[in-house]
This record gives C-alpha cells, sequence and structure tokens, in this order.
C-alpha cells in the first residue's frame, strides 16, 4: 500500500509538472481545451444553431453570452489524476495502457456533458451555474475518475485471476 500512495505522488507530481510546462501548454493543452470547445459546440448546434465556438468559448450568438473552458475545466487534470492511479497501481503494461485510453475517453465524455450543461445553466440561471461549476460538477467529475479507476481495478483483477487459473 505504501509503494502505491508514494508511487502515486510521484507520478502525480510529474505529470502535473510535465503539463505545467510551457511548451506543452502551447502544443497539448491550449489545442485540446479549443477542440473541446469546438467539440461541444458543434454537439450543442444539432439542436442549437445559435452556439458557436472560438477557441476555448463556447458562445450565444443571439445573446453574446458565453462561457470559456479555463485550465482545471478541460478534463486534464482528472485524466492525470487517473493516470497516476492506473501508473501506481501494480498491473501489466498492457492493461496501464488499455485503461488509461479507456479512461481518457469516459473522463472528457463526461467532461463534454459538464461543460455543454454549464454553458445552459450559465444562460439560464448566474446562481445555479456557480454552484454547479464549483461544487457539483467538481464532484461528479472526481466521482467519475474514481469509478473507472475501480473498474480498472476489478478488470486487471480478473484479467490476472485468468492467467494464474491457466
Amino acid at each position: 500500500m505504501w509503494r502505491f500512495i508514494a508511487l502515486f505522488v510521484v507520478v502525480l507530481a510529474v505529470l502535473f509538472g510535465i503539463e505545467k510546462l510551457n511548451p506543452v501548454q502551447a502544443a497539448v493543452i491550449y489545442p485540446w481545451t479549443s477542440f473541446l470547445a469546438w467539440f461541444s459546440a458543434a454537439l450543442m448546434t444539432v439542436f442549437d444553431a445559435d452556439v458557436i465556438s472560438h477557441g476555448r468559448i463556447i458562445q450565444s450568438q443571439a445573446t453574446g453570452f458565453g462561457v470559456s473552458i479555463e485550465a482545471g475545466c478541460n478534463g486534464v487534470e482528472a485524466v492525470i489524476i487517473l493516470m497516476a492511479g492506473m501508473v501506481a497501481f501494480p498491473a501489466p503494461l498492457r492493461l496501464k495502457v488499455i485503461g488509461v485510453l479507456i479512461g481518457l475517453v469516459a473522463v472528457q465524455g463526461v467532461n463534454i456533458l459538464r461543460v455543454i450543461s454549464l454553458y445552459y445553466l450559465g444562460k439560464w440561471d448566474k446562481e445555479v451555474f456557480d454552484f454547479a461549476h464549483l461544487y457539483l460538477w467538481q464532484a461528479l467529475i472526481m466521482l467519475d475518475v474514481l469509478l473507472v479507476w475501480l473498474l480498472w481495478i476489478r478488470a486487471v483483477a480478473k484479467q490476472q485471476g485468468a492467467s494464474l487459473a491457466v
């Protein structure tokens, strides 16, 4: 257990340190955040032609209301926490890679729902938006990370049990 905790903290520190580097921000984080805004807006235009995106902003053409996807809201930090948990857990590299890829999709899928819901909550009521943004969605994203990690651990245990039985 202590090995897992120590490795988790080290991997977490390294990944967060890498994420904060200016070249990584410019080459990965900013483009990802812009893509997230574009993709969320593209999904919304299926039922709401008023929505546009530019850079990391999703905006209403009619009212000018918009939300900006900032650091901490692009799902990158949540994915880093998930990755650290998977890397620190004793499992074969192949299962770690599969887990990280599936986890990335799961966390970002929930994050897209978060972004879309926050846009509409912000258009509707600032106080509800603030609560959902600062408390509700923070907890739900971390719950998603925990759930994905626990399901992955369960799959790893089944896989390792199956390979031991052979």
